[in-house]
Formats: C-alpha cells, structure tokens, sequence
C-alpha cells in the first residue's frame, strides 16, 4: 500500500519540473492523479507515465488564471475518479527585474499565476472536498515569500509571500471541514525556472555549472532536486501529516537558517 493509496489529487503545473515530480510521486504512492498545465503535451506525457507504471492518471490542459477552466478541471477529475482529495497549486512563474524598472504588466502576470491561480484553486477545492469529506492542499510558496532580498526578487517575493499568507487564512476557514492547507517553500531547485530567480553576483556571472553556483547562497552547495520538494508534498498529502495545517514547510537545505 502506497502512502497516498486511494485517494485523487489534482496537481498544477504537472508537466515538468517540481510539479511533474509529484505527479510521478503521488500516482507511484497510490494516488489517482490528474495532471494538468499549461503545455498540454507534458502534462499528457507526465500521465502516460503514470499509466505505465501501473498507476492511474489523465491529463488536461489548464491555464490556472481562468475560473472557468478551474470549475472545468475540478469537474472532470471528479467525473474520471469520484472525488478530490488533495490538490496540489504547483504552477506558478518567475519574472525578475528591479522596482524601479519592473513593468505593472510584469506585475500583473506574475501575481495573477503566482496568487490569483492559487486563490482560484482553493476556492473551487473547497466544494469538491467538502464532497470528499475533506482534504489536503498545498499551496507552492518559496523561501523568497519567506524573507527579503535584494536581489531583483521584489515581485516575485511578494507574490510568494502573499501565497505564505493566503494558506493560513485558508487553513482557518477549511479547519471545520477537514480541509487542511498547507504551504511548502522550496531553496534553490533544479528546474526550468532556477535561472530566473537565482540572486545575481559572482556566482551567476562566472559559473556555468549549476552546483557551483548553488555553493555560493546554499549552505550546504548543493543544488535540490524536484523530487526533493515532491517529498515532502507527499508528506502533506498523505494522511501522516493529519494534524497539520496552516504551516509551513521549508525545504532548503538551509537557505533560511542564515
């Protein structure tokens, strides 16, 4: 038996990177799982891999800042597995650039993926679990909604921060319902999105290897893996995290601990 055996998440974002990692974690761990993103064709691929191993899995396109779409994405999971128990807010982008030359369009794009598409997930989770009988959802924060820096991050941290925030009042509201949400804040993960949010200085102008670069604001120099993060999401899925809610999990190998 899988830690996740029997139950249906939904995950964001599923078609690379931290989000196909959970994907692949949560369907190996017994999980019915509906992948969804952006690029329709990874989040197909990500399923057809769960399939293979033997577990269970479809896929849908999905822009996480539509409403509509999001009552079309929850309604068909339902349909295809029953009901929805965990989900699973991964997608989410990075623009960096300093205030003073950060475009209000950049803003706009970077807060509506980053906050709105999560507050559209929860809001259209809530129903579904209250179905369930309830659930658990984990909202992808990052160490950078967790302190500042000065490190052209400004609306990304905000935006991050503001997920940190929205998960607690989350968490308040669907206590009654069994319904716990939780927030998890990644360091510095390989994925597509580790250029864009890495802190300029010596370490980005003069390495080209990833580790080298992650030894000059990791402390312990070693860049981490999606599946790092996936751990511990399958951590709050599973029912062994029961009487968590409204927390933080921070997996950073450190980063915060300065």
């Amino acid at each position: 038996m899988g830690q996740v055996s029997g139950k249906v998440a939904l995950v964001t974002g599923g078609g690379s990177g931290i989000g196909r990692a959970t994907a692949l974690t949560l369907g190996r761990e017994g999980a019915s799982v509906m992948v969804t993103d952006l690029n329709e064709a990874t989040a197909a691929a990500a399923a057809a891999e769960i399939c293979a191993a033997g577990g269970k899995a479809q896929s849908m396109a999905q822009d996480t800042t539509s409403e509509d779409r999001w009552q079309e994405v929850i309604a068909a999971t339902e349909a295809a597995f029953g009901k929805l128990d965990v989900l699973v807010n991964n997608a989410g982008i990075a623009i960096a650039g300093p205030i003073e030359t950060f475009s209000l369009d950049d803003w706009r794009k970077q807060h509506a993926i980053n906050v709105e598409g999560v507050f559209l997930g929860v809001k259209h989770a809530f129903p579904a679990m209250r179905r369930a009988g309830g659930g658990s959802i984990i909202n992808l924060s990052s160490v950078a909604g967790l302190k500042g820096n000065n490190s052209g991050l400004a609306s990304y941290s905000a935006s991050k921060g503001a997920v940190r925030l929205f998960t607690k009042c989350a968490a308040l509201e669907g206590a009654t319902a069994k319904i716990r949400v939780n927030s998890v804040h990644p360091g510095i993960i390989e994925t597509p999105i580790w250029n864009a949010i890495l802190p300029p200085g010596e370490a980005r102008r003069n390495a080209s290897d990833l580790n080298q670069r992650a030894t000059a604001v990791v402390p312990t120099g070693v860049l981490g893996k999606p599946q790092d993060i996936a751990n511990g999401i399958l951590f709050l899925a599973s029912d062994q995290s029961s009487y968590m809610t409204g927390s933080e999990l921070v997996i950073d190998a450190g980063m915060t601990a300065r």
